[in-house]
């Protein structure tokens, strides 16, 4: 079974058009992934080719359109590419020898992101790198690369320095719950199958959490909420953590002794995915929230909703009691993100299992630059329905900023 596309490092190859793009991503996967003509801007849509590069693992090219382009369509390609900069962990800039102002722009795009930037001199068999520009791009931490994609020449070269500039967090395997339970320990993960629920199979975060236990060498135990009490009752040893579905937070919590800890899937990929110190300070603001203000809520998939919703039903009623009035709501799914938030008090994201974290993170910064707070599905739900603290005791950094957040509410008062 493929690794999942969100965990993989992610690829951008951008550049101007007919600079040779979709021939390299061609000579890299050794496939004919993306169409290659004479014409410029036959790429218009992002082309994602997922591989194995070993020593490396798992990644996910992307090929994007130049967007040095105008008119209807060239907005929409430049739209698409800007997309893909927000999930791209490593950044490539083809060129066939042209370097100004346009490529000078992507390495700022790519830069304002934290992300590591490779330069392709493509087509290098028409021409030689001016010397002070090769000087000026290395000072810059930028790597520089000569290739001939369709002759196949510098391509092993070129592999060579993907595998040196891949951020080290691919290297670390960061964990997903396995390090709040340790080796040899128990987790309870609880498992609501209702109609959304796919058929014959878990949901993406309960399966990674089930495979991070089990490389840690911890042991789980998975049930529905209807089984949970009767299930840590026939324990000898109660469990390191209980760990749930969001929409069966507070059935849990109460079958759940107060001495093991809780937390909910959701929570857990708002540290995986993103940063949950940030998402629990956002959680804050729900006290401030007013009859009236609008609400985003963000998906990172496209699931179909059905009546009972979490995202679109069950969190707009669960905040607009807690509210005491009715609030406006608007959705987004997969990689749609406004770029205006400013009409917003408060975004509530999912927990990001099919976005990569660099996604993640830059929907963090852009509402950090906006200044409007942002949650999480888990954190919401825990908070509006008086369990928020249960819910981040696993989380000590989290924890003590909803302590010292009720600290000065109550100072004051």
């Amino acid at each position: 079974m493929r690794a999942p596309k969100s965990l993989r490092l992610h690829i951008g190859i951008y550049g101007r058009r007919n600079v040779g793009k979709s021939s390299l991503l061609n000579a890299i996967t050794r496939q004919d992934v993306s169409i290659v003509s004479e014409m410029a801007g036959t790429t218009t849509d992002p082309v994602e080719k997922p591989m194995e590069l070993l020593p490396l693992g798992p990644v996910l090219f992307i090929d994007t359109a130049g967007i040095d382009d105008e008119g209807t369509l060239g907005e929409l390609r430049v739209s698409k590419t800007r997309s893909a900069i927000d999930r791209t962990d490593l950044g490539v800039i083809v060129t066939d020898g042209e370097w100004g102002g346009y490529e000078e722009g992507l390495v700022d795009e790519l830069r304002k992101r934290e992300v590591p930037v490779i330069a392709v001199f493509n087509k290098i068999d028409t021409y030689s790198i001016k010397p002070e520009l090769r000087t000026r791009l290395i000072n810059q931490k930028i790597s520089v690369v000569q290739t001939s994609a369709k002759a196949g020449q510098g391509i092993l070269d070129f592999r060579s320095v993907l595998l040196k500039a891949a951020p080290s967090e691919f290297l670390d395997n960061p964990a997903i719950v396995s390090d709040l339970v340790g080796s040899g320990e128990l987790a309870v993960l609880v498992v609501p199958i209702d109609k959304e629920a796919p058929r014959g199979r878990l949901i993406m975060p309960q399966v990674q959490a089930i495979r991070d236990l089990l490389d840690a060498d911890a042991m789980c135990m998975v049930v529905k909420e209807r089984e949970l009490r009767s299930a840590l009752e026939r324990l000898k040893t109660p469990p390191k953590l209980v760990v749930t579905d969001s929409q069966a937070f507070l059935k849990v919590a109460a079958d759940t002794p107060p001495e093991v800890p809780l937390t909910s899937f959701s929570i857990l990929f708002s540290r995986f995915k993103g940063d949950l110190v940030t998402q629990t300070e956002g959680t804050m603001a729900i006290e401030k929230l007013k009859p009236g203000d609008r609400i985003l809520v963000s998906e990172a998939c496209s699931h179909h909703p059905i009546g009972e919703d979490l995202g679109r039903v069950k969190i707009p009623r669960w905040l607009t009691q807690y509210v005491g009035g009715k609030l406006s709501f608007t959705t987004v799914q997969g990689h749609d993100f406004p770029a205006d938030l400013q009409e917003f008090k408060l975004v509530i994201h999912c927990g990001a299992c099919s976005l990569n974290r660099r996604e993640m993170l830059n929907r963090l910064l852009y509402c950090k630059q906006a200044g409007v707070p942002i949650t999480n599905y888990g954190l919401t739900i825990a908070y509006s329905l008086g369990i928020f603290e249960r819910a981040l005791e696993p989380f000590p950094a989290a924890l003590d900023v909803f302590k010292k957040h009720r600290e000065l509410q109550i100072a004051d008062r």
